[in-house]
């Protein structure tokens, strides 16, 4: 059986086909949105970069005021035994980045791609791989930020569009949504926990996220949100320390970075009884361990949608004609199972079963028979007609026997009534034939259709 890490890896994969299909969501019934994934939702400078970073363990993500996150970033990350830490690009498949500062860059660079300089947004997601013995095997959606005021150089639909974009995500049934909330802000004014709440207001498919515990004024603390007091959600909040200004701008390693948050719960009185469950690394086991779950109870569903594409292409294939495989031997192969079906079909029509021998054989032993009682041969074997074919053949040479001359004379002459009833048969049994090549093509490539429907009813994943 698959082990869920293999599952993880298995619909990644899944994922990053979908996305060099076009297909992101969005347009009907479509595959991409019915993979399980989690979709990181925050106002914007909630600490969503912060988190992604300390999951991931590496500094990775543009930055700066405003809308930075401006197309979904779909982040990929895979454990490795060990070895160096890299990343890749769906748009850039064959190029390692080691460097994560050129991963920065990358991200920056493929927006503008796509939105050019301006400040608009695209729902085309960018879709990166992290490979990492630092890491858990995980699907996290990177999404803008929530806002409330379009500033200068933004449209005034902005904050408008982003919302619609984000919720198009954390809608789907198979979404988790990971709500980031900073803990120096009131719970009740979170940007994320409100939309949350719209979509999933039993909070089954959320998981609580809040960050800058220790931004907090002195003299306060978030144990009533922590402990799910002020506000429950079917899984337990998880508190995170972000990196500082001053460790971003110190390029402060992101692994000395846990270290000091596990440090901070540790050795905190208010929060040390919380300290195992709290942190980004528990974060990204807990979400790792879900999306596993969630997984495995939607595998039946995803196979079917799977099924069902493969079947609406096959039959939008058989519509426009399948490919040919460009070298000489798939040619031959596929030209030589054509002429096997056609084969079969056409002698089935000859030999009985279907509709088609019947007829040829009806020309021979009815039409044929007909045509020739009809000929004249009681006046060409007449005994005068003979006597005067045999005379004019003989001449002045008596026959000895038998007058050899005469009766090939007689044949022949009978031979040629016989050609216009022939030629009629054979110009009918032509006929019949053409009508059964044209039958047998069309009912070949309708046996196709068939046996393609079946092996797809018949498959299981």
């Amino acid at each position: 059986m698959a082990t869920m890490t293999s599952l993880i890896g298995l619909i990644n994969k899944i994922q990053r086909a979908c996305t060099v299909l076009g297909d992101h969501g969005g347009e009907g019934m479509s595959l991409w949105e019915a993979l399980p994934s989690v979709a990181v939702v925050g106002g914007q400078s909630s600490g969503k970069s912060s988190v992604l970073e300390s999951v991931v363990g590496r500094d990775f993500l543009p930055r700066g005021s405003g809308i930075v996150t401006r197309r979904p970033l779909v982040l990929q990350l895979h454990q490795t035994e060990g070895g160096t830490d890299y990343a890749e690009f769906l748009h850039a498949p064959r190029k390692k980045f080691t460097d994560f500062a050129a991963v920065r860059k990358e991200i920056s660079d493929e927006t503008d791609r796509i939105t050019g300089k301006s400040k608009q947004i695209s729902n085309i997601p960018i879709q990166l791989s992290i490979y990492s013995p630092n890491v858990v095997n995980l699907t996290l959606i990177d999404l803008p930020g929530l806002t409330k005021v379009a500033v200068e150089g933004q449209p005034e639909s902005i904050v408008e569009d982003i919302e619609n974009m984000v919720r198009s995500y954390v809608e789907k049934p198979s979404c988790i949504i990971l709500a980031i909330s900073p803990a120096n802000q009131d719970i009740a004014t979170s940007d994320a926990i409100k939309l949350a709440r719209e979509v999933d207001p039993t909070g089954e498919r959320t998981f609580g996220v809040l960050t800058k515990l220790d931004l907090m004024d002195k003299g306060t603390n978030a144990l009533e949100v922590l402990e799910g007091r002020s506000y429950r959600l079917q899984h337990p909040w998880v508190g995170i320390v972000n990196r500082s200004q001053a460790d971003i701008n110190k390029n402060v390693d992101m692994i000395a970075a846990r270290r000091k948050e596990r440090e901070y719960f540790e050795t905190s009185p208010e929060y040390g009884h919380l300290a195992s469950k709290m942190g980004s690394e528990y974060l990204a086991k807990l979400l790792s361990q879900h999306l596993e779950r969630v997984i495995r109870q939607r595998i039946p569903s995803i196979i079917a949608l799977i099924n069902k594409n493969i079947d609406e292409i096959n039959a939008e294939l058989d519509r426009i004609g399948r490919p040919i495989g460009v070298d000489s031997g798939a040619q031959l192969y596929t030209i030589l199972e054509m002429c096997r079906a056609f084969e079969r079909v056409f002698k089935e029509h000859l030999d009985g079963g279907r509709a088609g021998g019947d007829r040829i054989y009806g020309v021979f032993d009815h039409q044929l028979p007909a045509a020739l009682k009809k000929l004249p041969f009681d006046r060409h074997l007449s005994t005068r007609n003979v006597q005067k074919v045999v005379s004019e053949a003989d001449g002045y040479q008596p026959h000895l026997i038998a007058p050899e001359q005469g009766y090939r004379r007689l044949i022949d002459g009978s031979i040629s009534y016989f050609k216009g009833p022939a030629e009629a048969s054979v110009d009918a049994v032509h006929f019949v034939l053409k009508e059964l090549v044209r039958k047998s093509i069309a009912e070949t490539e309708q046996q196709k259709l068939w046996k393609n429907f079946v092996m797809k009813a018949g498959k299981q994943f």
